[in-house]
């Protein structure tokens, strides 16, 4: 761990984002009450609510990697991303009904996921380093949400919260990343069949693959590496959208084709 916060406190911290989510209850933020808190004290909280979900039997499939558009960071006051776990219970499959009552403060961000096609471990992993090590990209449709109310995060809060992480839905077209440019990679995304939003890859820090190679050099200062199969999100290519009851979304990708996460009807959202 290497936060200077004492295991009593991280196990305290954690364990209010963990009853948040199992209580169905949003929390104020951790900041509030612990204005002092960095960012290797988010990080020993992320990670301690991870370890405890993998000794309850999940396994871990890949990295999210968050805040890499300038606006979100400007946002929050940062100078660089986050990064959260995929379990693999946050997985839902292209096309399949999303219950609401399985989330709290859902927002829509459309990204490329990419899959690892050998490991990659820093320091000094560079972006042509990350391409060669990509096997391919699929559209994705990223569920991110929040165990904070209101989404009223500060960095310390949403990467204590892994990374505001929900679930995710990814299509089923592999492109390998040889055959386009992947920061001119346009995306539509319609709620609805209404078009709301539109993106492309250079939204995520230029390069989508660049995240990869940050997100590799940043798990090589906690003893970590990305595995061959892992999946990796590089970030939203636009504004998070709110969800609401009996949406359906749907992504579609320059090259990539597309991707389609549907919501019920009715659940309980906080």
């Amino acid at each position: 761990m290497l936060a200077g916060m004492a295991a009593g406190n991280v196990a305290q911290l954690a364990d209010r984002l963990w009853q948040a989510e199992i209580n169905h209850s949003p929390i104020s933020p951790i900041t509030d009450t612990d204005p002092g808190l960095a960012i290797d004290d988010a990080y020993a909280i992320q990670t301690f609510n991870i370890e405890r979900r993998v000794a309850a039997g999940r396994v871990l499939r890949g990295r999210k990697v968050g805040l890499t558009s300038r606006p979100m960071q400007e946002l929050l006051g940062v100078s660089e991303p986050d990064f959260g776990v995929l379990l693999d219970d946050m997985f839902v499959e292209d096309g399949d009904e999303i219950p609401l009552e399985t989330l709290l403060q859902p927002r829509i961000e459309a990204e490329m996921a990419f899959v690892i096609g050998r490991d990659l471990a820093g320091p000094g992993v560079t972006t042509s380093n990350a391409l060669t090590a990509i096997a391919g990209v699929l559209p994705a449709l990223e569920i991110v949400d929040s165990r904070i109310a209101d989404w009223r995060i500060a960095l310390v809060d949403t990467v204590s919260d892994n990374a505001s992480s929900g679930k995710l839905v990814i299509g089923g077209k592999l492109t390998p990343v040889t055959e386009f440019d992947l920061r001119l990679g346009g995306m539509v995304l319609t709620r609805n069949g209404a078009l709301i939003d539109t993106g492309a890859g250079a939204a995520a820090l230029g390069n989508p693959a660049r995240c990869v190679a940050w997100l590799a050099n940043k798990l090589a200062t906690f003893g970590a590496a990305l595995h061959r199969d892992d999946i990796v999100l590089p970030g939203a290519l636009h504004r998070m959208v709110p969800v609401q009851p009996g949406d359906v979304f749907r992504a579609e990708f320059a090259h990539l084709g597309a991707v389609t996460a549907r919501f019920s009807d009715a659940g309980g959202l906080a």
